[in-house]
């Protein structure tokens, strides 16, 4: 009888360059090809009106794609973040990884059912299981923006509970990110679909 293989960070040294990105989450490997370039757009439009406000407020610093080792079977690369400066400065070791949750993290879905469903199903849990304050999904084919925030569940472990579904129309805020405030039109504005 076969068992599955559990992949670890040291299994990923092994594999090729060759321009695929590579996470694993529980032992799982997923790997994601390069990336429609609306996908790319839209990442590139959140991460600069983060970068924005981070400037203004001082509050922290944004990212584009940033490993994170938050243990040896979990592994993995978002599109975006936000990490505050004090929690930066225990997330980064001398790897160049962070290895604790930032407080928010963007995913922007790439097109077929696997990728939605380890964007919405495991990375969920992840980043929920992992302590990240607010996660963001962003489908640049339907203009929206899905919002989880971590909400106090009683006796319960704290947990990610959806927000809000935003659209076109509607501006993502954040008590996350005080003043910022950024019309969903503004990002999507450039995808031509």
């Amino acid at each position: 009888m076969a068992t599955a293989l559990h992949w670890t960070s040291a299994d990923l040294e092994t594999l090729p360059e060759d321009n695929k990105r590579y996470e694993i989450i529980k032992g799982d490997i997923f790997m994601s090809r390069q990336p429609h370039l609306y996908h790319q757009g839209t990442c590139g439009e959140i991460h600069v009106k983060l970068w924005i406000w981070s400037k203004e407020t001082g509050a922290g610093q944004v990212f584009f794609a940033p490993g994170i080792i938050f243990n040896d079977d979990e592994d993995v690369v978002p599109d975006v973040v936000w990490i505050s400066h004090a929690r930066l400065a225990e997330a980064l070791r001398d790897d160049g990884m962070l290895h604790l949750a930032p407080e928010l993290v963007i995913e922007v879905l790439s097109p077929g059912s696997t990728n939605e469903r380890r964007d919405r199903e495991a990375k969920l849990k992840l980043y929920s299981r992992r302590g990240v304050h607010e996660y963001w999904i962003a489908d640049w084919r339907t203009r929206q923006i899905e919002v989880y925030r971590r909400t106090n569940g009683g006796l319960e472990l704290p947990h990610l509970e959806h927000i809000a579904t935003l659209f076109h129309q509607d501006t993502l805020t954040s008590p996350l990110l005080p003043g910022f405030a950024c019309p969903l039109h503004t990002i999507f504005e450039d995808i031509k679909v």
